[in-house]
């Protein structure tokens, strides 16, 4: 990383960025062209271990590329802010994020893809599974997505606190 400075390791702050993005860009390679794709998550963070959970179409172009070549790229971002200046080349942007690569697998195993739909609920509505109405063939309607996080980094540009 160029900027070390704005390198993130402690793992409560990576903690938060996670909770604070809701889209994840996961980027495919298919025949040798990049296929870049926004989609809301969940997660998994143990031990410095990051798995991501999405969920999707039961068939696409997603897991057809996929199947072919599941090494693949993620990265989200927030906290965006406009850092202004008097010249042009002295504007800058103030922002957190995580950016990675891992590999994708389609999860199969039932109870693991309502772990799963339950990880991405919470995440992105903020409130727990069992508080929706379910529909037990819900697992069976979607395909749910799991990429192992093999490494990635954590960068932020933040404005600094001032004292009065």
């Amino acid at each position: 990383m160029r900027r070390k400075e704005r390198e993130v390791t402690c793992t409560e702050e990576i903690l938060e960025i996670l909770e604070e993005c809701k889209v994840c860009h996961l980027g495919l390679c298919e025949e040798g062209k990049v296929y870049i794709v926004p989609m809301n998550y969940g997660y998994i963070f143990r031990d410095g271990k990051l798995s991501l959970y999405f969920h999707c179409a039961k068939e696409g172009r997603k897991l057809d590329v996929i199947g072919k070549n599941n090494n693949v790229g993620i990265e989200m971002d927030c906290r965006h802010e406009l850092v202004e200046g008097k010249y042009a080349c002295q504007y800058s942007y103030y922002f957190a994020s995580i950016i990675g690569n891992g590999t994708a697998e389609v999860v199969e195993e039932p109870g693991e893809k309502q772990r799963a739909l339950g990880l991405i609920m919470k995440h992105q509505a903020g409130r727990n599974f069992e508080e929706f109405e379910t529909n037990p063939n819900l697992e069976k309607a979607v395909a749910i997505l799991r990429v192992d996080v093999e490494e990635y980094t954590c960068k932020q540009h933040k404005r600094e606190s001032r004292t009065l």
